[in-house]
């Protein structure tokens, strides 16, 4: 988890995750997912993101040089990245807040002693807090395609223009899985989560 969120925070994105006291069990073996075209769809969790047109896509560059590729099967190990999109390459230089969406997942086990997903976010805006991220209020719930998601908004302002962050976390198959995205108005948030699809029940159990 520490390496991809050292990465995602270089980028000017976080991620969340969330677990359960006593939930100990390895998580299920996990599909990474596929994307085709612009939309990218898991199975395992029952989940689909509409990635904006002429958005690039960072996944394999964000989960390092040599692992598995998002369109790969993955071990039953560590945190990584599902999906990594941005509307512009992240080294090219803008005028404009690279948006960006991030789905990373990680073992719920990785974290013991938590009991609520909102626990989590307490480090995390320690975290977001050092890099320039101040959070807009407490985590609250979120009724999403008729699942239970905890959320969490932040913003940073970076000259003249404001940073927006916004998070959501679950848990699915013993992986904790978190969706952040980033954008320069609260407008353009909104649109980038409400491209998330969830079903109602994950297809796999």
């Amino acid at each position: 988890m520490l390496r991809i969120l050292f990465v995602l925070i270089l980028l000017g994105v976080s991620v969340t995750a969330q677990t359960k006291a006593g939930n100990r069990s390895a998580p299920a073996t996990l599909d990474a997912g596929s994307t085709s075209g612009n939309m990218y769809s898991n199975k395992t969790l029952g989940m689909t993101y509409k990635v904006p047109e002429q958005w690039v896509l960072r996944t394999e560059e964000m989960n390092g040089r040599g692992e598995k590729s998002a369109g790969e099967k993955n071990e039953n190990s560590g945190a990584r990245v599902l999906l990594g999109a941005f509307s512009r390459p992240p080294e090219a230089k803008g005028e404009d807040v690279n948006a960006s969406v991030l789905i990373a997942v990680e073992p719920v086990e990785s974290y013991p002693g938590l009991t609520e997903a909102a626990q989590y976010f307490g480090p995390l805006t320690e975290v977001a807090r050092a890099q320039g991220f101040m959070r807009d209020e407490d985590p609250y719930e979120v009724a999403f395609d008729k699942r239970t998601l905890v959320r969490a908004d932040f913003h940073k302002n970076v000259g003249a223009r404001v940073m927006r962050q916004s998070t959501m976390a679950w848990l699915d198959h013993g992986w904790a899985v978190s969706v952040t995205v980033i954008a320069g108005t609260e407008d353009d948030v909104e649109d980038l989560v409400d491209r998330l699809g969830l079903e109602a029940v994950s297809s796999k159990k």
